[in-house]
């Protein structure tokens, strides 16, 4: 393993921020994996530390295969981490809404290009990241339609799905994004939590990866074969509403099997305690996405179905 400073900023009142990229064997640049680009994502830094651990000990046994390197980045942005901001802490901008970068910008834009002017050489390229919504997911890789996407490569992850989505324009300052147009087949792995650490969810996202480069032939692994992934498009999950704003109770989990009609939360008066309304399920289906924030505004999404081939 070789550790090194991949980006540097200078910062006039505290240390510099230093970003820290690990390399594992020697050879083509075939995968790099991009951990916590945003303040609050702990479960993504977490399960990058612990691909370092199992890299480190698969390279001191001769795991990798001659001529394959594979670099990893578990955290982008760690200042805002010390202080509990998910965005950059002094004017609130998302690193990753940043790229490619312009190196002559603003701080964001500085270390986006700083970041990306290091991963876009390599052939692979596996970032864990967060949705914009708080909540839960089922264990999952997620791909852009650019016309660049290579859904059979998704599938050697052994995830449960693979959800494919049409890229709006926002998507396109993304590091997934941006790895596809330069070349790079990209794909961004979701697990159970963001701001928490969820053990048994990392434990799969870690294996995953180890299985994915594994199949690509980086690395010498053996594994088990997961699961044959069902392949999602994002418009065809039926997005759940809340229908009035107060405290949220969440009554089932991601990965759940519900029936149409069924109570999915309850939402509570915050003063009084009644419950003032419940969410029942639009249809048949498996709970995709769950909020699991305490309040919920009204007209909020708070579950995101799989529906049910046959009803």
């Amino acid at each position: 393993m070789r550790k090194e400073v991949i980006y540097q900023l200078g910062n006039t009142y505290r240390d510099d921020l230093r970003i820290y990229g690990y390399h594992f064997g020697k050879g083509e640049k075939s995968a790099c994996i991009v951990g916590s680009m945003r303040g609050n994502e702990v479960q993504q830094m977490y399960v990058c530390s612990q691909l370092v651990k199992a890299l480190k000990e698969l390279e001191g046994h001769g795991g990798f295969v001659p001529g394959s390197e594979i670099l990893v980045i578990p955290s982008v942005n760690h200042f805002s981490m010390n202080i509990g901001k998910r965005f950059w802490a002094v004017d609130n901008t998302d690193i990753n809404r940043m790229f490619p970068g312009y190196d002559q910008g603003e701080t964001t834009q500085r270390i986006a290009a700083g970041v990306f002017d290091v991963v876009q050489h390599y052939s692979c390229g596996i970032q864990f990241t967060s949705f914009y919504m708080p909540g839960d997911f089922i264990p999952h890789v997620r791909m852009m339609e650019t016309g660049f996407q290579k859904p059979s490569l998704a599938n050697l992850f052994g995830l449960p799905y693979v959800v494919i989505r049409k890229p709006r324009p926002v998507d396109t300052t993304t590091l997934n994004y941006n790895w596809q147009i330069w070349d790079t087949n990209a794909f961004s792995v979701y697990t159970n939590a963001t701001d928490r650490i969820d053990q048994v969810s990392a434990g799969q996202a870690v294996a995953s990866v180890l299985r994915f480069l594994t199949r690509m032939g980086f690395l010498r692994y053996t594994s088990h074969s997961g699961y044959i992934a069902t392949v999602v498009r994002e418009d065809d999950l039926k997005n759940v509403k809340s229908d009035a704003a107060g405290i949220y109770r969440r009554l089932v989990e991601p990965g759940q099997e519900v029936k149409k009609g069924e109570v999915l939360a309850e939402v509570l008066d915050p003063h009084e305690g009644d419950v003032v309304s419940r969410i029942l399920s639009p249809e048949r289906g498996i709970i995709f996405f769950a909020y699991a924030q305490p309040l919920v505004m009204e007209r909020a999404i708070i579950f995101k179905i799989i529906k049910r081939l046959h009803q």
